[in-house]
C-alpha cells in the first residue's frame, strides 16, 4: 500500500484559489451602482448636441422619452436632469442636505472665490452665517416691508413715463421700462442712490452668460485642449473683464459710503447695514464683515434680483395681452377696489386676490429661472437611483410647472385655477418652484413678488392696453431666449400701446 505524498507549499495554493473564486463571486453578484437612463451618446461632447437653444424645452422632451429621473454627459460633466413633482420633492426635501451645493463651474469660482459669494458658494459654515445675516437683515418682512416708499416711487416714475407716451399716442417698450423699474428699485436699495449711466444692465447679462455656460476647459476630456481654446475665443479675457468692471463698481459705492462727508441718508441702505454690522463685530465672531463680504452680497442682488423681477412683469403683461377677458377682469377688479385714488399701493395688493393670481400663473408658465442647479455633497438614493458625492443635479423647474399630472390644462394661462387652491410659490409645492425650494431657496422673494404685483396693478388701472399697428393677439410673439443665460426671458421686446384711463 502506498501513500500520496502532497507538497507541503499545495493547501495553501488551495485555500488562496478557494478566497479568490469566492471573493470574485461576492464582486460578481454585488449590487452594481444604478445610475438613471441616458439617451445615447456622441463621443467626447456626450449629450451636449441635444441640449438645443432652449436647454429646459430639450431636457423636457428627453424626460418624456427616459423618464423623470435621468442622466447626461455634457462633455465630462455627468449631469442628473429631475423633472417631476414627485422627484423633486425627494431632492430638495428628503435629500435637501445631501445635494445643497452649487456646481462650481470655472465662471463661479472666478466670481465666487473672489467676491467671497453666497449665492454659488459651498454649503459650510461660512454661507450658513452670511445666509443668517442676510435673512435677518434684508429679507425679513420688517425690512422687506421698509423699502415700501422706495418702490412706489419707482413705480410711480414708470406710470408717468409711459403716460407721457399715452398722451403722444406712442407705444411703449414694457420690457424697457420693467427693467428700468427693477434697476431703479434695487439700485436704491442697495446703493443708496438712483440709476444713472448706461451699460449696467448688459453688464449683468453679461455676468449670467458667463455664469450660466460651461467653459471648453471644462468639457473637453483633455482639460489644456480647452484651455488653449478659451483663451483663443476670449471667454477668459471676457470673463476677466467682466469681474473687473463688477469689482470697481462695487469698489465706488463702498468708497462712497465710507466717505466721512457723505450726507446722512433719510434710510440705510444695504451697504450701511452691512458697514454697521463690520463695526460692530468683535474677534469671536465666526464670520467677520469685510468689503469683499459687501461685494459679495451686492452681487447676488443683483445677478438674483435685476432680471427676475422684470422678466416676470413682461411675461404677466404678454399673457394679458393675449388673453384679453383675463386684463379685462384683473383691471375691474383693480379699479373697482382703488377707485379714484389714482394709483395703487402696496396696500391695496392685499385686497387684490385676482391679481395675485396672474402672478402665481406667470410663475408658473414663465418661471424666471427654468433650470435649478444643485451639486450632490454624499450618496443617496431615489427610488433605485443612486446618486454620487460631486454629481450635478439639475431640475428642471419649467417643465414641472407644465406637467399634466399636476396641472389642467398646463399650457393655458389660467389664473383661476389658484382660487381654492393653497398651492404656493413657498417651496413647499413641488409641483410649483419658480423660487425653488429647500436651503437654497431664493432668500429674495418677498421683495421680487412685491415689486412685481405693484408695477402691475399699477400698469393695469392707469392704462388700458392695445396691441400696436392692428397686430391680432394670435400675433403675439411668445417665443423664449433662454441661450446661456441663467434666466428665461421673452425673445422679442414687448411693445403695447397705452391709453391713459380716467377713473
Amino acid at each position: 500500500m502506498s501513500f500520496l505524498h502532497f507538497p507541503p507549499w499545495l493547501p495553501l495554493i488551495i485555500f488562496l484559489s478557494s478566497l479568490f473564486i469566492v471573493l470574485k463571486w461576492k464582486a460578481a453578484n454585488r449590487r452594481k451602482p444604478n445610475f438613471p437612463p441616458s439617451p445615447p451618446k456622441l463621443p467626447i461632447i456626450g449629450n451636449l448636441h441635444q441640449l438645443g437653444k432652449l436647454p429646459h424645452k430639450s431636457l423636457w422632451r428627453l424626460s418624456r422619452i427616459y423618464g423623470p429621473i435621468m442622466s447626461l454627459n455634457l462633455g465630462r460633466i455627468e449631469t442628473i436632469i429631475i423633472s417631476s413633482a414627485e422627484t423633486a420633492r425627494a431632492l430638495l426635501k428628503t435629500h435637501d442636505l445631501q445635494s445643497c451645493n452649487r456646481p462650481q463651474t470655472h465662471a463661479i469660482k472666478k466670481f465666487s472665490y473672489n467676491f467671497l459669494d453666497i449665492g454659488f458658494s459651498p454649503y459650510n459654515s461660512y454661507w450658513r452665517e452670511i445666509r443668517k445675516i442676510c435673512m435677518l437683515e434684508f429679507f425679513s418682512m420688517k425690512r422687506v416691508l421698509s423699502y415700501e416708499p422706495i418702490r412706489e416711487q419707482e413705480v410711480g416714475l414708470i406710470i408717468e413715463s409711459i403716460s407721457q407716451s399715452a398722451s403722444r399716442g406712442a407705444i411703449v417698450d414694457i420690457s424697457e421700462k420693467s427693467i428700468a423699474l427693477t434697476t431703479g428699485v434695487i439700485f436704491r436699495i442697495a446703493f443708496g442712490k438712483r440709476f444713472e449711466g448706461d451699460g449696467f444692465n448688459e453688464l449683468i447679462s453679461e455676468v449670467e452668460a458667463q455664469i450660466g455656460s460651461y467653459s471648453a476647459s471644462e468639457i473637453f476630456p483633455a482639460p489644456f485642449v480647452g484651455e488653449v481654446f478659451d483663451w483663443f475665443s476670449g471667454r477668459e479675457a471676457r470673463l476677466e473683464r467682466v469681474f473687473n468692471e463688477m469689482n470697481a463698481l462695487f469698489q465706488e459705492v463702498i468708497d462712497e459710503h465710507l466717505c466721512p462727508e457723505r450726507p446722512k441718508p433719510e434710510q440705510d441702505d444695504i451697504i450701511d447695514v452691512l458697514l454697521a454690522i463690520s463695526k460692530k463685530q468683535v474677534g469671536s465672531c465666526t464670520v467677520v464683515i469685510t468689503q469683499e463680504n459687501i461685494k459679495a452680497i451686492l452681487f447676488n442682488i443683483f445677478v438674483a434680483g435685476l432680471d427676475t423681477g422684470s422678466i416676470t412683469i413682461v411675461w404677466a403683461m404678454t399673457e394679458l395681452a393675449k388673453n384679453s377677458k383675463v386684463m379685462k377682469k384683473a383691471q375691474e377688479e383693480i379699479r373697482n377696489y382703488v377707485g379714484n385714488k389714482r394709483k395703487v399701493t402696496e396696500r391695496d395688493i392685499e385686497e387684490l386676490p385676482y391679481l395675485k393670481m396672474i402672478v402665481k400663473e406667470t410663475l408658473r408658465l414663465h418661471p424666471p429661472a427654468p433650470l435649478l442647479p444643485r451639486e450632490t455633497i454624499s450618496h443617496f438614493k431615489i427610488g433605485d437611483y443612486d446618486f454620487y458625492p460631486k454629481s450635478m443635479v439639475q431640475v428642471n423647474v419649467w417643465a414641472i410647472g407644465r406637467d399634466p399630472t399636476c396641472w389642467t390644462d398646463p399650457e393655458e394661462f389660467l389664473p383661476e385655477r389658484f382660487t381654492e387652491s393653497s398651492i404656493d410659490y413657498n417651496g413647499q409645492h413641488f409641483e410649483f418652484l419658480p423660487f425653488g425650494a429647500g436651503r437654497r431657496m431664493c432668500p429674495g422673494l418677498n421683495m421680487g413678488v412685491k415689486t412685481v404685483e405693484l408695477a402691475l396693478a399699477n400698469l393695469l388701472y392707469h392704462f388700458d392696453w392695445k396691441l400696436p399697428n392692428g397686430m391680432k393677439k394670435e400675433d403675439l410673439d411668445m417665443e423664449e431666449n433662454s441661450g446661456l443665460s441663467l434666466t428665461l426671458h421673452k425673445k422679442l421686446p414687448l411693445k403695447l400701446a397705452p391709453i391713459l384711463y380716467h377713473p
